[in-house]
């Protein structure tokens, strides 16, 4: 009996600098849309003279943009479960009403009207996931409903008047971190900051190499970690000085900070977690997850809900930041998430998507904005271009999958045979062509 050595899979060049962020059609996209964001940051930087990357910038463009990618972190979870949430633009904005009111007709104080505000968006996202995984109505028709009603609400409830907030709720929207210590001309706070995160990816990518050691799996060459460790160190410390570096009384804001909180938790619990998992699974085919035993209707609960306190920290966020409440808040909010889910790589069937890559093309829409109002262009022409943005960015995610599924980046290694181009980059439960609604339909589970 002979048996057969496996071959040997060829390393270098791009195929290893693809292992740097991973591998798969995820992330693939998320690689693509990355360089694709750096392209559109030095093209801006060329074009506006050096004004997109200078401080005040670059803090605006954080403040701006906070509400739009909290609310794309809750939207990527929707959408990879085979949902869609319109409501969020609603509930942000009756959440920032209520709030309002609280702190200014009954005096509650800004820490309790912050609480109040998460248990109303929570309440808000039971109602509607009770709808989306009890009652079997398609999410697309709850939130749309939910709009509406919210909508409606924030009306009634505010008479259509702009309400105030305190001074101290503002923090949450518009404060920075403080300074310390010597003046060195630059935010001390900001830097320290810096340097914590650049280690920690220094440390990080030290313990998985190790991690994938101990477990005998497949690693990247040294040199792929070492070059990946460098160039997000430089990118982090880079910025970091960029933003401490603002004018007098300003840093990096506090918006950021709740952002970054988020997406580590939020990071660990889709890529960590069963419950991510299942999350997955359900918009993979929620057929073969509903067998598997995953609990569909859990699911699609939690993550209705999950994205209802979400809107309601966003809104919040949005109201501090500029210092009342109005009946115009939110106002097409939902499309900026969703747009931001879809560009950042997530698939319109359900099943494949991360917060990483939803923060990015985030990041694309904002940058794109705020380049396009530093050039001087008018409202309507930054609409068509994110129009036309949007529509490039699902129309390539369709033509991957029509074609193999292969991403970007493989198209430069080696020519895969059928079966591997099939294989390699597929999510953990291959998507069916059922509607992505369908998965909450399943009312025997």
């Amino acid at each position: 009996m002979s048996t057969q050595i496996p071959e040997k899979k060829k390393s270098g060049g791009i195929r290893d600098l693809g292992k740097m962020f991973g591998g798969g059609q995820s992330t693939g996209r998320q690689f693509g849309i990355l360089g694709a964001l750096v392209v559109i940051i030095i093209f801006f930087e060329i074009l506006t003279g050096g004004k997109t990357l200078e401080p005040v910038n670059l803090i605006n463009l954080v403040n701006q943009n906070a509400y739009v990618l909290i609310l794309a972190i809750g939207m990527v979870m929707v959408i990879i479960a085979g949902h869609i949430d319109l409501s969020v633009g609603s509930v942000a904005a009756l959440v920032g009403i209520v709030v309002a009111k609280a702190m200014n007709d009954w005096n509650v104080p800004w820490p309790l009207a912050i609480i109040l505000g998460l248990v109303v968006g929570a309440l808000i996202g039971a109602w509607q996931g009770w709808w989306v995984a009890y009652v079997g109505v398609p999410a697309f028709i709850v939130t749309l409903a939910g709009m509406l009603i919210f909508r409606g609400l924030n009306q009634l409830i505010g008479s259509a008047q702009t309400i105030p907030v305190p001074d101290g709720f503002t923090y949450i929207g518009g404060g920075f971190l403080p300074d310390w210590g010597p003046d060195i001309g630059y935010n001390n706070s900001t830097l320290l900051l810096g340097l914590i995160i650049a280690l920690v990816i220094a440390y990080t990518e030290i313990r998985r190499r190790r991690t994938q050691t101990k477990m005998g799996s497949e690693k990247a060459p040294l040199w792929v970690s070492v070059f990946k460790v460098v160039v997000l160190d430089a990118v982090v410390i880079y910025a970091a000085f960029l933003f401490a570096g603002g004018r007098i009384g300003t840093s990096f804001p506090v918006s950021g900070i709740i952002l970054g909180v988020l997406v580590i938790i939020y990071s660990f619990v889709t890529r960590n977690t069963i419950f991510g998992r299942h999350i997955y699974a359900v918009g993979g085919n929620w057929h073969a997850a509903e067998l598997s035993g995953v609990k569909i209707k859990r699911i699609n609960f939690f993550v209705m809900m999950n994205m209802s306190v979400l809107a309601a920290l966003a809104g919040m966020v949005s109201v501090a930041r500029s210092i009342s409440s109005g009946p115009q808040d939110g106002l097409g909010w939902e499309l900026d998430a969703i747009a931001a889910v879809f560009i950042g790589g997530a698939a319109v069937s359900g099943g494949i998507g991360t917060v990483a890559g939803s923060i990015i093309g985030g990041l694309v829409i904002a940058v794109l904005n705020n380049g396009l109002q530093l050039l001087g262009v008018t409202i309507d022409k930054v609409q068509i271009i994110k129009g036309l943005v949007l529509l490039v960015a699902v129309g390539i995610d369709v033509y991957s999958k029509r074609s193999g599924g292969r991403s970007l980046i493989s198209r430069f290694g080696r020519k895969e045979k059928p079966s591997d181009a099939a294989g390699a980059d597929q999510p953990l439960v291959v998507p069916s062509a059922d509607s992505a609604e369908d998965s909450s339909r399943s009312l025997t589970s």
